[in-house]
């Protein structure tokens, strides 16, 4: 794969560089054509972007197929798309499921743009999540998704550090078992640097915005 120049100061660089370009805007009586002009520069990130994004390119878990045969999956996108991540568990009533219908509605959204937005899920809960039925929950939402999942609380509890993210599963005496797990999403370039996280309830419009700026910039800048 063909290495592509360093981004992190620029996804890191978006939210204040939109933020003057629209207090120019504001006080501008240019010409007609510089006030149509619409770049990168002019538009803003709506999710989380740290001041230094996270390095998670160099860690993987195992992705699942149906047959329980694994492949190791790296969290990096390919050259020239993103790949969305978030951890949950298939029982989770509420944000999982809100979350990946979401990211499935951005896509859309994108037009041909959403092919380039590759999509993982990880379980925190595998043994409830079977290869089989992580196949079956991720394929409702994505077809083409990355279902992650590892027996190895180790490997997983590393992972989930390195995204600054965390879980819990206790079985209770009547043999339910409760979850818990951080309601956030994660943007992670080519490169392995999250350039942006969403928080649950952010919805399809500003994924699709963010998604679509952040594959505009990687347009420009290569």
């Amino acid at each position: 794969m063909a290495s592509r120049p360093d981004h992190r100061r620029r996804w890191t660089a978006l939210l204040s560089i939109g933020c003057f370009a629209a207090v120019l805007a504001l006080g501008a009586c240019g010409s007609g054509d510089d006030a149509a002009t619409t770049t990168t520069a002019s538009r803003q990130i709506e999710g989380i972007v740290r001041p230094e994004p996270l390095q998670v390119g160099d860690l993987s878990l195992p992705q699942v197929a149906a047959d329980g045969s694994e492949t190791p999956f790296a969290f990096k996108a390919d050259d020239g798309k993103l790949l969305f991540v978030a951890f949950g568990y298939t029982n989770c009533p509420d944000v999982c499921p809100t979350t990946l219908y979401d990211i499935k509605k951005a896509r859309k959204q994108m037009g041909a743009d959403g092919d380039r937005v590759q999509v993982a899920f990880g379980t925190v809960d595998p043994e409830r999540d079977t290869p089989k039925i992580m196949n079956e929950y991720l394929g409702s939402f994505a077809p083409d998704g990355h279902p992650l999942r590892t027996d190895d609380a180790d490997q997983l509890k590393s992972v989930q550090e390195a995204f600054g993210v965390t879980s819990s599963v206790v079985k209770n005496p009547d043999g339910s078992t409760d979850v818990a797990h951080t309601a956030r999403s994660f943007v992670v370039d080519d490169q392995g640097n999250v350039v942006v996280e969403w928080s649950f309830g952010t919805g399809a419009d500003v994924m699709a915005s963010d998604l679509q700026l952040l594959l505009d910039q990687q347009d420009e800048d290569s």
